[in-house]
């Protein structure tokens, strides 16, 4: 997953939750340490919200060796009234084009 590090000060289109769940769809095997890298968020932070991600069905893990292998559920779907009836799936195959797998139902 090649990610340009080039980070504009400001606002962005999407929350780091979108950030770390495209991380982890494009790269289920991807360690605390890398999601936060790659988003620009602490290790702690990429912690949390892995947990909230994972709470809310929207992955789930399996330790696998000594590293995790995470699953994406695309079939949830997006939290604000306006996408409510959309899955992730759908934001997923909108923002990439390498997407690991989803489930979808």
């Amino acid at each position: 997953m090649v990610i340009e590090q080039t980070q504009k000060r400001g606002w962005t289109f999407l929350t780091n939750h979108a950030h770390v769940l495209l991380c982890i769809a494009a790269d289920p095997t991807l360690r605390i340490r890398e999601i936060a890298v790659l988003v620009g968020i602490t290790e702690r932070a990429a912690q949390r919200i892995v947990a909230e991600l994972e709470a809310e069905g929207y992955i789930t893990h399996q330790r696998v060796g000594r590293r995790n292998h995470y699953e994406v559920h695309g079939e949830q779907p997006l939290r604000h009234p306006l996408e409510h009836h959309m899955g992730i799936s759908a934001l997923l195959h909108a923002l990439t084009v390498d997407v690991g797998p989803v489930r979808t139902g």
